[in-house]
């Protein structure tokens, strides 16, 4: 499937236009923003799309929602096939203002890739404009999954969420990230939890999760990162991971089943 430029389409009268991209192992894109909002689904592969806000992943049978105007990066982790769909603001089966991942079912998944085979100006009454109806109907229907790493929007709580994707500290507590901050214990977690609607708990298991996939498809061992990310074994380590992701760790190694949909 030959590069498709999600701009080049976007501006065509339709309340929603869809492209289909291949990208190799490790390809970003970087910041840019749509005047629509974009589902962006990986067929093959895993993305990560960050923004000033967070980051959000999206393994196989999840989709990342941005909203239209959101600047945005996009990371490949593995060799990724993607089904782009760009959705008017006002149309029915927008997600919203905000970023999200979306569970993709299988009737979602067949429909993501039958619109990337329709050309941008389909006959709304026809055929085609029926599966786009229809593909808008199952974003609105579509589940919300908790595979964010949003960040607060204080500042300098911001600034330790990012240090902590650049370079883990695993060992770090509640107690230590509140003193580097001037905060008692109780109104850090309160503001952590209110700021990103995470514990701190659960913030640091996504992260973890955000972390670790680039590193499993660069062949790394299991048992290397759940022991630098903190992890006491490698099984509490794809314990945690299985419970996000739904599959193994070794899914995402080289020679496992990444993307198999």
């Amino acid at each position: 499937m030959p590069w498709s430029n999600p701009a080049l389409v976007e501006d065509i009268a339709r309340p929603i236009v869809a492209v289909g991209n291949e990208y190799p192992p490790a390809f970003e894109l970087d910041w840019h923003q749509h005047r629509r909002g974009q589902l962006l689904y990986a067929a093959r592969g895993v993305v990560v799309v960050s923004t000033r806000h967070g980051a959000w992943v999206a393994p196989p049978e999840r989709a990342i929602w941005t909203p239209g105007g959101c600047s945005h990066a996009v990371r490949m982790v593995g060799a990724v096939s993607t089904r782009s769909v760009l959705i008017e603001p006002d149309a029915h089966g927008s997600l919203g203002d905000r970023n999200k991942v979306i569970q993709v079912s299988p009737l979602l998944r067949s429909l993501l890739q039958a619109s990337c085979e329709i050309v941008p100006e389909y006959d709304v009454d026809g055929r085609d404009g029926m599966v786009m109806a229809l593909l808008l109907e199952e974003l609105a229907r579509a589940p919300t999954v908790p595979l964010a790493v949003p960040f607060p929007k204080t500042v300098e709580m911001a600034r330790k969420c990012q240090a902590f994707l650049e370079r883990p500290t695993p060992h770090d507590t509640i107690d230590l990230w509140s003193a580097d901050l001037g905060m008692g214990r109780r109104a850090f977690t309160r503001a952590f939890r209110r700021e990103t609607g995470l514990s701190f708990g659960a913030w640091r298991q996504q992260a973890c999760l955000l972390i670790a996939l680039p590193r499993l498809a660069a062949g790394e061992a299991v048992t290397t990162i759940a022991l630098d990310l903190g992890y006491e074994s490698p099984a509490a380590f794809t314990t945690m991971f299985k419970r996000l992701a739904g599959v193994a760790p070794s899914h995402y190694r080289p020679g496992g089943a990444t993307g198999a949909a």
